[in-house]
């Protein structure tokens, strides 16, 4: 009898701790992989796109994502110790757009080493440690900018390029292209001012388009390279009076942007797709957490935005995208 007794006991015990290792087996198996997503910067419009079209990813393709960056995109630090502060939360993958293609180096190193696989979207990253890079071909990008401003010159005048900012590779591959192909393809236009920087803000931009307008008051035609460039060229040239008399190129998009060209102030956008960078950068992560062969370089497109075909619904959706069903 007690034999029996011992015997249904000791099956009782083990029932139970095959319940309890199956229960947390399957809350492991059921747990959702956990992918950091960090910008550059979380103020502009552009970064707006790129978070939604995470989000898009994340919900469809059944992951949790974290997103959080510095506030401006000039601080390296800032980006550094988000980084840093998902590895060491041991996250299972980080999408990330560095803002410095040499100062973020070692910390995605760190996390590779620490089997944390990394894409990349936005701006390349001196390095191949990295899954993948999701990103505009932001040469061509520049080479669309440097056309249709050389187009709307006729080939002739005198140009102002307000580059972005030292270390970020993307914006220095799109001015890259600009003036390569004004070289090439526009002899005729002369690049009077190549050399200053707009910096990270509106503010700092407004301040060095100031001083440019004033050095070169009889200039043609400007490009500018990302969306506070752009911005803070547009108003400075409201600020003189000449928006709208100068020949104006420039690059991403926000409501003030769009209102700006179509009220004839910008004669051009060159626009990416960040909410496919955001949504692709996603996915190219959680297909290589499944095993899955993805691409070392995905190109997610870029073209020229301009009051003629910003009403139709391709473009306008790029220009002027509701992103309300993904961020609340």
């Amino acid at each position: 009898m007690r034999t029996m007794l011992r015997c249904a006991v000791l099956l009782a015990l083990v029932i139970s701790v095959s319940a309890i290792f199956s229960v947390v087996a399957a809350e492991t198996s059921a747990k959702k992989p956990t992918l950091a997503v960090i910008p550059k910067g979380t103020t502009h419009e552009f970064w707006k796109s790129i978070h939604a079209g995470a989000v898009k990813g994340s919900r469809e393709l059944g992951v949790e994502i974290i997103w959080k960056g510095p506030l401006k995109e000039d601080d390296r630090e800032q980006q550094i110790k988000v980084v840093e502060n998902f590895v060491a939360r041991a996250v299972d993958g980080i999408v990330l757009a560095p803002l410095d293609d040499k100062a973020l180096v070692p910390v995605v190193r760190d996390a590779v080493g620490r089997k944390i696989p990394v894409v990349i979207i936005d701006s390349d990253l001196k390095s191949e440690d990295y899954v993948s890079f999701v990103a505009t071909d932001n040469y061509k990008g520049g080479v669309l900018g440097a056309r249709r401003l050389g187009t709307l010159l006729g080939g002739k005048g005198k140009v102002i390029l307000l580059r972005y900012a030292e270390g970020s590779a993307s914006t220095i591959q799109r001015e890259a292209g600009f003036l390569d192909t004004i070289k090439k393809e526009f002899p005729g236009i002369e690049v009077v001012s190549s050399n200053q920087y707009g910096g990270a803000t509106t503010e700092s931009s407004y301040r060095k388009a100031e001083n440019l307008l004033v050095r070169f008051p009889n200039i043609d035609g400007i490009f500018c390279p990302n969306e506070s460039t752009t911005f803070g060229m547009l108003l400075a040239l409201q600020s003189v009076g000449q928006a709208g008399k100068i020949k104006f190129v420039g690059f991403d998009s926000s409501e003030k942007l769009a209102k700006a060209l179509r009220a004839g102030e910008i004669h051009g956008l060159v626009l990416q797709h960040p909410f496919q960078m955001g949504y692709l950068g996603v996915k190219t992560m959680v297909q290589h957490l499944r095993g899955e062969k993805v691409e070392k370089r995905v190109d997610t497109g870029c073209e020229v935005i301009t009051a003629e075909n910003m009403d139709q619904p391709e473009q306008k959706e790029l220009l002027t995208p509701d992103l309300s069903k993904w961020l609340e």
